[in-house]
């Protein structure tokens, strides 16, 4: 599961037991060999589906970590491409790991929350892998204004989801599992480390997507095996 240059398991559980800025602060250095990044083959397949290279001016990339979806927005724009998160160990790595990117747009790294976007109207397209479950479901409405205010008209945001599984599936008890251990976790230790399993699923993101504006596609199939039962979805800001 995780590569021998990984984090141990020490390591996991100092980052477990710390805020979500510090703890990927700390896993940063190792973050690339981890299963928690983004596999290469999804990230190429969903922004394949954005366009042809330099088909956009710009693109945003919300909770970039250590850029591994900039490495492929990068040929895709114009202009620039800015990586947004809220740790600062991740966007240095993202910097050094990108120093050899494709492409001629400008690369961003800003630190900030998912939350309080500080954009308006700058971007052609925006993308987030990986980075829901550390959204609270109570704060998504939010997520998606920011990401809407951050587009400009006609503005795509680019994400992959997955349609509610079947409660007969053993994997969707070992994900409330999960998440029950850490409710319990974030009621008995501080700070709260915000990580959780089955979030932002179509049928909830398409219809916050859809009160904000946006038209919803959701593209099934087109992902690589194993991750083929997966979606892409596309929201174009009307």
């Amino acid at each position: 599961m995780f590569h021998r240059k990984g984090p141990t398991l020490r390591e996991l559980a100092t980052q477990a037991l710390s805020s979500v800025e510090h703890g990927y602060d700390l896993l940063a250095p190792k973050f690339e060999y981890t299963p928690f990044r983004t596999p290469n083959a999804v990230l190429e397949a969903t922004i394949a589906q954005v366009g042809e290279p330099g088909s956009v001016g710009s693109a945003l990339d919300v909770c970039c970590g250590t850029g591994a979806a900039m490495r492929f927005l990068r040929p895709l724009a114009r202009e620039r491409v800015v990586g947004f998160d809220l740790s600062q160990g991740m966007l240095d790595e993202a910097r050094r790991q990108l120093a050899d990117a494709p492409g001629t747009a400008a690369l961003d790294f800003l630190q900030g929350d998912a939350l309080a976007l500080p954009f308006e109207g700058a971007f052609d397209v925006i993308t987030s892998f990986g980075a829901f479950g550390h959204i609270l479901e109570a704060d998504e409405p939010r997520m998606v204004r920011g990401i809407a205010r951050a587009l400009r008209p006609g503005g795509r945001f680019v994400f992959v989801t997955a349609h509610p599984p079947s409660k007969l599936n053993p994997g969707y008890w070992v994900a409330q599992g999960f998440n029950a251990a850490v409710r319990v976790r974030n009621a008995l230790w501080k700070p709260p480390f915000v990580m959780y399993y089955l979030t932002f699923l179509v049928p909830r993101a398409r219809a916050l997507l859809e009160a904000e504006g946006f038209t919803v596609e959701v593209r099934d199939g087109l992902l690589p095996e194993p991750f083929t039962p997966l979606s892409i979805v596309i929201a174009t800001r009307r």
